[in-house]
Parts: structure tokens; sequence; C-alpha cells
């Protein structure tokens, strides 16, 4: 929609306020706006417009929501963009808060909950890992952590990926030495593991070093990790010398492969940058109405690995907006330093600090700072820099699939480039613990966020036809009672079956049976003979089977995503017959928790033998009273009367 605009006599651009001159949409939205902007106090808030199904087209926030809304009602002001969403709108809803932090905070809250069309989205579901030195034990282990820090230890992160961790950990148990076995391997070992052979751990578990030696090994990797690098290095360098001086060379070996230890981590972590502390480094990339948000992760000066994240946003979107919007959702849920540096000198940066700084569990104060000069330029323009780079191979990556779309739209003879395609596939072995698999793709990649399984519920559906029927009749029903249907966002273009021509029948007659066989497009995919990757089969309804050249780019498309499901599906299926291995008839008996199951099987050495036992038995276990060993043998001694 073009800007409206008038001429006065003097020839400047005077805005047009009669509502008559808009187009029907737009000049309805504006007064749906007008009417609600009258409603509306002159304090800080979030707002959101809704369109005429209820979806949530945008949420704001304000330091005055009746100026701010007010804003939409002025047409001529507004970009195409904006002209569209206001068009678009039929009802709005607003929450009023004591301070724009506080609505800053509910709007990055919202928006990460509705996922509303018109505003800048970070599709971003994953946690960041943690290296944690634990300090239940009296000889502390060095572990992984992902998740929420309720164990007791210190935790030092983020990492920016699971394997920058692991390599960490690796470096950290040549350097310092500590052990990674879990609490229950520690008291169970009679005899030093492998782990002390090779030099990685001094065997805390069968007294080969003190708690006083072990402790001063954790003491020094802690340090380590808070940035105090050079300080640790020259102490081992000064024991190396001290053990070399009175001819203790294996000693000094020691001392040497730990130093070059610590010397290999270091080279290996890009850059680093003295007296930087505990930063995060953001930096934004733009081009072709796509960005790149870099965040290097600073802690003690030492790099703890960068992640790139592409936002979601409108191409005419301003990159100092996108930042601004980004910070605010990826803080929402991520631990937030001290020191937040930034490329671009974004809105509001006082008003995001004080929100972040007003989030539960935050130990220290946080800043937002956007350097010009010196050292901290110097680090903004290197991840600066990273963000391009980035950029450039997500752009190259984008048009290859944009190719490979267009192979896909000729080959099944679509209407037009599919932006959503679902992947299905089943696993089970010998009918036992059956899951089927949905994956998404569209032209962004993997949409992983989308991915579902099925727990198949059906006992008679012990086949991949059954249990690929259960599947289709439990996404499209499930579509079809939120109202997703035909035409909507979440609605796919194309239906991609790993299987053959039954497996393709059953999942049609699935959907003639819910009247939508038609609204879909659907093609099943079979390896061909020997199951050879290269001679797959495709079916389609109404037309022969086909095959594709070995070489051909559209096949390897096809393969990786039909690849993408059956990896999917085996992960989905290991893990639910895994919860059934490790399962105890146990768990099953009332009043037995994690404690008593523990002594009972400690005492009889396994579920077996505690159904077998009498009460008797059962009452000579500590923590077992009459009443409880009484439910127990009951429990597995009930017969049908």
């Amino acid at each position: 929609m073009a800007y409206l605009y008038g001429m006065d006599e003097e020839g400047e651009n005077s805005e047009q306020s009669d509502d008559a001159t808009l187009p029907a949409a737009l000049a309805r939205g504006v007064g749906v706006v007008r009417a609600f902007v009258k409603t509306l106090p002159d304090a800080p808030g979030v707002y959101r417009m809704l369109n005429a199904k209820g979806d949530v087209l945008y949420v704001g926030k304000a330091k005055s929501l009746k100026k701010r809304v007010a804003n939409y009602t002025q047409v001529a002001r507004l970009s195409h963009r904006i002209q569209r969403m206001v068009a678009e709108t039929s009802e709005m809803m607003v929450v009023r808060t004591h301070t724009e932090a506080e609505a800053l905070l509910l709007e990055s809250n919202l928006i990460k909950k509705l996922k509303p069309r018109y505003n800048v989205l970070l599709r971003d579901d994953k946690s960041f890992p943690y290296i944690l030195i634990t300090d239940d034990h009296e000889f502390p282990q060095v572990i992984k952590h992902r998740g929420s820090r309720s164990r007791k230890g210190h935790y030092f992160g983020p990492f920016a990926s699971a394997g920058a961790v692991n390599r960490t950990i690796a470096v950290l148990q040549r350097a310092f030495m500590l052990r990674n076995c879990s609490d229950s391997v520690f008291a169970q070992r009679t005899r030093p593991c492998l782990q002390f052979h090779i030099k990685r751990c001094t065997a805390p578990c069968v007294n080969m070093v003190s708690r006083d030696d072990y402790a001063k090994q954790v003491e020094q990797a802690r340090a380590y990790l808070t940035g105090k690098s050079r300080e640790i290095q020259e102490q081992m360098a000064a024991a190396m010398q001290a053990a070399s001086d009175r001819m203790d060379y294996e000693e000094a070996a020691k001392f040497r492969d730990r130093l070059r230890a610590l010397t290999s981590l270091q080279t290996r972590q890009d850059i680093n940058f003295d007296g930087i502390g505990d930063v995060d480094a953001i930096a934004l990339a733009m081009r072709e109405g796509r960005s790149c948000v870099q965040v290097f992760f600073f802690r003690g000066g030492q790099n703890f690995g960068n992640r790139a994240y592409f936002p979601r946003h409108e191409r005419d979107e301003e990159p100092e907006t996108i930042l601004a919007a980004f910070i605010a959702q990826f803080y929402e849920s991520k631990p937030i330093p001290p020191h937040i540096l930034i490329s671009h000198d974004i809105p509001d940066a006082d008003v995001i600090a004080d929100a972040l700084n007003s989030r539960p569990n935050v130990d220290r104060k946080t800043s937002i700072a956007y350097p010009q000069r010196g050292e901290r330029r110097r680090l903004i323009d290197f991840v600066a820099n990273n963000a391009r780079d980035a950029l450039d191979r997500h752009l190259l990556e984008r048009a290859g699939d944009a190719q490979l779309l267009d192979g896909v739209t000729e080959l099944f003879g679509l209407d037009e480039r599919p932006a959503r395609i679902e992947i299905y596939d089943n696993s089970h072995i010998s009918g036992t613990d059956m899951v089927g698999a949905m994956v998404v793709a569209g032209p962004e990649g993997f949409m992983k966020s989308a991915y579902r399984k099925f727990n198949i519920r059906d006992a008679s559906a012990s086949d991949d036809y059954g249990m690929m029927q259960e599947v289709m009749s439990r996404r499209f029903r499930k579509a079809q009672e939120e109202g997703n249907g035909p035409g909507s966002e979440d609605w796919p273009d194309l239906l991609l079956i790993d299987g053959g021509l039954g497996q393709l029948n059953a999942v049609m007659e699935t959907l003639a049976d819910m009247g939508i066989a038609e609204e879909l497009n659907v093609v099943s995919i079979a390896k061909g003979p020997d199951r050879n990757a290269g001679r797959e089969k495709f079916f389609i309804p109404g037309r022969e089977m086909f095959q594709l050249p070995v070489n051909n780019a559209t096949l390897h498309y096809l393969q990786r995503l039909r690849d993408e499901a059956h990896r999917f599906a085996i992960g989905a299926h290991r893990t639910r017959r895994a919860k059934h291995i490790g399962a105890s008839p146990l768990d099953d008996v009332p009043g037995i928790g994690a404690k008593r199951k523990k002594a009972l099987l400690l005492h009889f050495g396994s579920a077996q033998d505690v159904a077998r036992a009498g009460i008797t038995d059962l009452e000579k276990v500590e923590g077992i009273s009459h009443a409880v060993a009484e439910r127990i043998y009951a429990y597995f001694h009930e017969t049908d009367s």
C-alpha cells in the first residue's frame, strides 16, 4: 500500500486524514485503533493487535500506551508493512504495567509464547551447556551440565556448544586430573580405573591422593575457569622447575604435560582479550533483507565459543530494532553477564538493561554498551566480521535450498514452491515400543521446533500401515480441532512418507476418511532393490512409480529429508525402549519410592527376589515397616478370585 499524502498551497506534503480516501481494509483497521486509543491511559504497558481469527499479529510495549498506539492512526507515517498490519487488525488488547522495564519483560515473554507474525522473532529453543565442578561430595567431579542449576557446585559457562564443553573438560582432566565418574561408580571402585593410568585422574576413589591435595587440584581448576589462567600456569611452571632442581624428572614431566594441556586449550580459543572479564559480545550483520546476530561468550577473559542466530523479521526492519528485540528475547531464558557489548546503538538500551536487571536470579547488575574505540571496539569488529561471514554462508545455503525446492515443485507438479514439507517415518522392534515421527522442513531448512513424535496407542496398529494410519489420524484431526486447516501456516504443502505403495495407500485411505485427501500433496519414497540409496522409488496417487538419476540434486535433497525423519524416529524409539528396559516391577508398588526401592534391591539383589519374599523377610529391610511389607506382599501375590 502506498503512503497517503496531499499537497498544501506551499507544495509541502501534508497528511491525509480523511478515512474515505483509504483502502477499505486499512480504513477499518484505523477505525479499530482509533476507537481503542480513546480507552488507553497515558501509562506504560503492553498492547496486542489481533486479526479477525483472534491470532496475535503484533505485541508491542510502550512508555505511554495512549501516545504509542495513536501513532498507528497516522497512516502516512507508517511503512507498507505496518499498514498491512493495521489493515488486518480487528481487535486490540492491553496490559498496563508499573514501569517501562516491566512492559519490556512482558513483551518479550508474549513474543516468545505467541510468535506474532509482525514481530522480530528469535527462533531458539536450545539451552547452553555448562561445566559443573560439584560441591556435594568430598572429592568433587567435573562434568558437563545442561538445564536447571539444582545441583550444588560451581557452574562455569555458558559454552556455545557441547563440543566446546567436552574439549574443555578433556583438557581440565589432563591439566588438573579431576574425576568425571559418577558418585555410584566412585563408591564401588576397589582399584584405579583407566583414567588414572592415562594420567587423567589422581584416583581419589582408592585413596591414591589425599583429600587436601585433591582439594588443591579442584581449587586450581576453579581458578583457571574464572580467568586466572596466567597465575595457574606460573604456579605449574614453578612446580616443574622445583621438581627438576631436585632431579625428580618424572614429577617435572607431569607438570610439563599439564602445562601443555592448558596451552593447547588457549591456542584453540581463536581470540582472547586481556582484561575483558565476563562479557557477551553481540553483533548484527544485515543483507538482502536478512540478518545474522553473532554472540560470543567471554568468561574470565576466555572465549567460551560463539553461536549465530538468524531472527525472523520483515525485510525493511531497521538493524537497531532487530538487535534490541533480539537482546530482550535472548536473555528471557539465558544467563545474563555483567557486561553486554553491541554493534549498534539500539534504542532504549537503558530500559532493556533495567529489565534484564529486574529478572530473578541476576547476581550482578548488567550494562549494555556500544563501544566506539579501544579494545572493546576491536572485539565488536571481530564479532561483526564473524556475523557477516555467517550471514554470507546462510544466504548461500538458502539460495541452494530455494533451487532444490524449485526442483521438488517441478518433480511433484506442485502449484508453488512448498513452504512446509512434513516427512513421516515409523520405528519399532517386532511391534514393541512403536513410535511415529514427523519432521518438518522449509525454505529455512529443518524446523526442529515443529518436530513431533507419536507414541502409538492402538495395539492393533502393529504393522507399518496401521502405525502410519494412526499417526495421520492424530496429526490432522488435531489440526482440524484447532482450526489449522488448509491455508493456515501449519498446513503442509507436501507430505513425504518413508515407505512404498502400501504405506501410501494406507495414508490416502485415512486422509480420505477425514475428507482432506484432496487438500494434500502426498508422496512416498521407498528404497530400491537391496535398500540401496540412489535407487529410490517414488509413488504418487494417480501416477506410475518413477525413479530419478543417481546424481540428481533433487533426489539427494529428498534423501536428506527422509534420513532426518529416520534419525528422529529411531531416536524416539530408543528413548522409549530405554525407559521400558530400565523399568522395575517395584516402580508400580504403592508407597515405594526411590529410597525404599534401593534398600529392597540391595537387600534381596533383584526385583524378582523381592516379589518372592515373605512379609517377615520384607520387614528385615531398613525402612520397611510391617504395613509396608504387607502392601508389597499383597501387590505381588494378588490373584483374581
